[in-house]
């Protein structure tokens, strides 16, 4: 029979109260508390904690403080990518970031979704899915990321939007929910 951890890497439902989540909850707490108190000139781009955490930190990637993250395994930052501050990566599925992209402060990323249904809800049923954001995307501060979403290459989301679904390479999104709108790129 799966673990918990293991329905929750395979996409099914699964309880956020487990025993095994929970120890890799405070692992991840443990991390973000070092990266965000450490001194900036000891801590450099990413404390090295929540680095080791991480499954891929990319050359040049940056991580303002404060930031949380709920295990930090899941999370791959690609090459130069920025997160400024009070950024936020509920990460019970793979989040990617691809090179380049900058988050603006207080981006919000979901992966998890609470069951409908309140019995099992108040029980900690839930499933998760992967958010992927692509190469060179900008995404404006306070904006929120839900589960599942997938961000393309040279994208921008607008600050404070809130992206329910996929936004196309190149397309720029605004609003609750977040819809595209043409550019001017004068």
């Amino acid at each position: 029979m799966p673990t918990e951890r293991e329905k929750m890497a395979a996409g099914e439902w699964y309880s956020c109260m487990d025993a095994e989540l929970d120890v890799l909850r405070w692992q991840a707490r443990r991390a973000v508390h070092q990266h965000n108190t450490m001194p900036p000139d000891e801590r450099g781009a990413i404390g090295p904690m929540l680095r080791a955490l991480f499954a891929a930190v990319g050359e040049g990637a940056f991580i303002e403080a404060p930031f949380h993250c709920a295990y930090g395994f899941n999370i791959r930052l690609g090459r130069n990518v920025y997160l400024n501050a009070g950024c936020t990566i509920l990460d019970s599925a793979k989040v990617e970031i691809g090179d380049g992209a900058m988050l603006g402060p207080a981006v919000q990323i979901y992966c998890a979704e609470h069951h409908l249904d309140p019995v099992p809800r108040a029980q900690g049923i839930e499933i998760a899915k992967p958010v992927m954001i692509g190469r060179d995307v900008w995404i404006g501060g306070g904006a929120i990321l839900l589960a599942g979403v997938t961000i393309g290459d040279g994208a921008i989301v607008g600050a404070g939007s809130v992206v329910t679904r996929d936004v196309p390479p190149g397309a720029t999104v605004v609003g609750s929910p977040a819809r595209a709108i043409k550019r001017s790129d004068s």
